[in-house]
């Protein structure tokens, strides 16, 4: 076994003449590290196993690593059987392998096992040894883009990085400009110059936009404010004129379509892309961390690789600088990724590593089988090679080019006669830290090299190699940024939902940005009309510690508002009524209007801007559809026109109207004064005219009785006339003359005469007097039947109909208008509580 050591056992030192192993250990300094290392060897050049072997020894040292594994070889990495047992080996063996041998899977794996032991022995490694790397590091296989292993969520990659913009900015354009690149490799822009392209510049310019500010994106984010950038121009040039809103409506379809695509949905899974827990556990232990990327399409890959180096450049940035190895980043084939003449995304950041990684202690162990198409500029800073048997003698003669153009002090002759004529698992070992080449042979690996894995191996691998231990949870902000489904409230209007309940913080799909809306569609905010205690009062949502703001998010719908004027000539009237509905969700292609009506709104008190700090859930689709959005205008109008009709309250007998605002009771009042009024006007007309008469026969009764007291009169002084007569009469019989005689009798005539004329006068007072009072009792008959029929025409009420006109129907708002809603955490629960007022 070998004794616990400060350096890699890479292997012993071979005799080329003898053909023969030497006694002599190959050990390298793991701090050599830092000026990088590139290992370069055809396929069965024993490459893989000189990089497995180095990884372990790393491991031994707990040194953790990054590990990018395009071809699935290094997932081997974990198959380390301390007790070589055959079953450890059987599940792994290819199973074709026993046909072609004819031999029995069983046979084949004791075979392995024996082998295994016997080449562990013959490099003096033992049990002890296998033990040792078992326990010295967690090993985890993450697979973005899939969940056959721990899925990633690259959301996190658009996250500002934890440096300080005023000291730093350099560095993050740098970050921002790799970050940018590799995003655009996704939709096929895989050579974008940074200088020249207008999609690089603009997305590099939002993300500048966010993370001076200390601000973090998300894809989707970032999407939209492709489409509303924060800025109004690029250099000298306003923003539309330098890209144009189509275009940029067009690159964010691009983007759109890979964030919509549900094979994407696997990209924001899982755990984000944090350098520091990817190299060390919550308890501080290192780890090897295997990107297995073999799934993935070229541009994907691009897209990750880039990411990847990205996220480890911004981590590396805050530590502080070492002398030693601190981390290790393997990259099992750099082929395309660091090209001579392309400028793939990964080129640029990969050369500021090899460049600049060793002041942080971040080494590059960089291997290719094809020592043609890589820069070997950017590679001459690496300050170690290992050259294994090569294809052709022109991967020979350009490796060696490239080495002496790269300048350094290789022996260019030296190695050129050593890599002629190399066997499997020999390598030229050139190191500027030491002098000399030395011509090695890799020792034998402790890990079992089965090959490359398909995917549907790696959760056997990640369950073999955390052995019941269980991946990171998800962080919270990580699950926030997840697309979750969308909210769906009841089919009830949206203010009459108090609350609307999802699953935990993975809800969301929230962003900071506010969504484009298709044309020249308004946009309102309806103003927050209650504070945070009053709405979770008001959606009945326990107060305190369970259930706690965690901001306001804008929840959008379609409002639309009509004003519909109606005149009428007959009725005497002329008002308005307005008609608003708000529609949060729509069922079918059909809009529902009467079931989203809604109080009605002033347009001078909606709100053109947000509130400071919000968030926005992301509209429907139909919300979006342009089209749709102008029928649904239309439509609106129609159902306006055709349930428009308002009922007037008439008394047509008094003439009395009122539109549908006046309530029963305030007509019925005013048709009683208006009865009122009639029947005083009729009853003063009335009261008038038999006044007339009444005073008339009045007259003629004063006078009827004054013609009464006359002849009454007249028959008394008759009747002292007769009694003078009488008198006279009496003495004319005594004195016999014959003219006292006569006389007596004609005042008797006169005196019978006038009480014949009194009786009269009386008898015609008496028929006044009676027609004076028949003259009154119509006078109260007739009032009584005037009050009578007045009365009654106060509840002579219909309601008549009232059909607007299109022409008299203007629509007033029409447009996305946004709902203020807290979010509420209430333990596993996440609501949006409506932060206005119900009608």
């Amino acid at each position: 076994m070998v004794e616990k050591r400060k350096e890699f056992y890479l292997g012993r030192v071979f005799d080329p003449q003898s053909g023969k192993l030497m006694e002599e250990n190959v050990m390298y300094d793991p701090a050599h590290l830092t000026t990088h290392a590139v290992v370069t060897g055809m396929t069965g050049s024993g490459k893989t196993g000189l990089c497995v072997g180095m990884l372990e020894e790393a491991a031994l040292q707990g040194i953790p690593a990054i590990i990018i594994d395009p071809k699935g070889d290094l997932t081997n990495l974990v198959l380390h059987f301390p007790d070589l047992l055959p079953e450890d080996f059987k599940p792994w063996i290819d199973p074709d392998l026993p046909r072609r041998e004819g031999k029995t899977l069983d046979e084949l794996a004791g075979e392995t096992a024996e082998n295994w032991k016997k080449g562990l022995a013959g490099w003096g490694l033992r049990k002890e040894d296998i033990l040792a790397l078992k326990e010295s590091v967690e090993f985890s296989i993450y697979t973005p883009g899939s969940t056959a292993g721990i899925p990633i969520n690259i959301l996190s990659s658009f996250a500002a990085p934890q440096l300080d913009w005023a000291t730093q900015a350099e560095l993050i354009r740098e970050d921002i400009s790799s970050t940018v690149a590799g995003l655009l490799s996704l939709v096929g822009m895989s050579d974008v110059d940074p200088l020249r392209s207008k999609e690089h510049i603009l997305l590099s310019n939002i993300l500048e936009s966010a993370w001076s500010q200390g601000k973090s994106l998300d894809l989707m984010e970032l999407i939209l404010q492709m489409q509303s950038p924060p800025f109004e121009r690029l250099g000298a040039f306003p923003l539309d004129r330098f890209y144009p809103e189509k275009e940029r409506f067009d690159l964010a379809m691009l983007l759109n379509n890979i964030l919509a695509s549900p094979s994407f949905q696997t990209w924001v899974e899982g755990q984000p892309l944090d350098v520091e827990k990817l190299l060390y556990s919550p308890d501080g232990k290192p780890r090897h961390s295997i990107f297995y990327i073999a799934h993935l399409s070229d541009q994907e890959r691009m897209f990750i690789v880039t990411l990847l180096f990205a996220a480890i450049e911004s981590w590396m940035r805050t530590q502080r600088g070492t002398s030693g190895l601190r981390a290790l980043v393997y990259f099992d084939e750099i082929l395309g990724y660091l090209p001579p003449v392309a400028n793939p995304p990964s080129r640029m950041i990969m050369l500021r590593m090899l460049k600049q990684a060793r002041a942080f202690g971040v080494g590059l162990l960089l291997a290719t089988q094809n020592p043609v198409d890589v820069d070997y500029k950017a590679l001459s800073n690496a300050g170690t090679w290992l050259i294994g048997r090569l294809q052709t003698e022109r991967d020979k003669m350009r490796l060696l080019d490239g080495l002496q153009n790269a300048g350094g002090n290789a022996p260019i002759s030296e190695i050129d006669k050593m890599i002629s004529g190399l066997g499997k698992r020999t390598f030229v070992l050139q190191n500027v830290n030491k002098s000399g080449v030395k011509l090695f042979q890799t020792r034998w690996v402790m890990n079992y090299l089965a090959g490359p894995m398909m995917r549907s191996q790696i959760p056997a691998l990640n369950e073999l190699a955390m052995g019941g231990r269980k991946a990171d949870a998800q962080p919270a902000a990580a699950q926030a940024a997840q697309t979750a489904p969308a909210v769906q409230p009841s089919a009830a209007a949206a203010h009459a939902q108090p609350a609307i309940v999802t699953n935990g913080m993975k809800s969301s799909g929230y962003t900071s940005t506010a969504p484009n809306f298709p044309g020249d569609l308004a946009v309102y905010y309806l103003p927050q009309e209650l504070d945070a205690g009053q709405a979770m009062e008001a959606a009945r949502v326990g107060a305190g510690a369970a259930a706690m703001p965690k901001g306001i998010v804008y929840v959008p719908a379609l409002l639309a508002q009509a004003s519909v004027r109606y005149l009428s000539s007959k009725y005497r009237m002329e008002f308005e009524q307005r008609f608003t509905v708000v529609v949060r969700n729509l069922e079918g292609r059909i809009v529902p209007w009467e079931k989203h009506a809604w109080r009605s709104l002033d347009a001078s008190q909606l709100h053109r801007q947000p509130l400071p700090q919000s968030q926005y859930a992301q509209p429907a689709a139909w919300l979006t559809d342009e089209r749709a959005l102008k029928l649904y205008s239309s439509d609106f109008v129609d159902w306006v026109f055709r349930n428009g009709t308002v009922r007037v309250k008439a008394n047509e007998s008094l003439k009395v109207f009122a539109g549908p605002e006046e309530t029963m009771g305030s007509f019925r009042e005013k048709c009683s004064a208006a009865a009122r009024e009639a029947m005083q006007a009729e009853m003063e007309k009335l009261g008038a005219a038999s006044q007339k008469k009444i005073d008339a026969l009045q007259l003629k009764l004063e006078k009827q009785k004054m013609e009464v007291a006359k002849q009454e009169d007249e028959l008394n002084r008759r009747r002292m006339e007769e009694l003078g007569t009488h008198g006279e009469f009496l003495l004319g019989m005594l004195t016999s003359r014959k003219r006292s005689v006569s006389g007596s009798l004609s005042k008797r005539r006169m005196t019978a005469q006038t009480k014949l004329d009194v009786e009269r006068e009386k008898l015609e007072l008496a028929a006044l007097e009676k027609d004076l009072a028949a003259l009154k009792k119509d006078y109260e008959s007739i009032s009584a039947g005037v009050k009578k029929k007045w009365s009654d025409v106060v509840d002579d009420i219909t309601e008549v109909p009232l059909n607007p006109m299109k022409k008299d129907i203007f629509v007033d708002l029409y447009g996305i208008i946004w709902l203020p809603h807290f979010l509420v955490q209430d333990g596993e629960r996440v609501l949006e509580v409506p932060a206005f007022k119900a009608e």
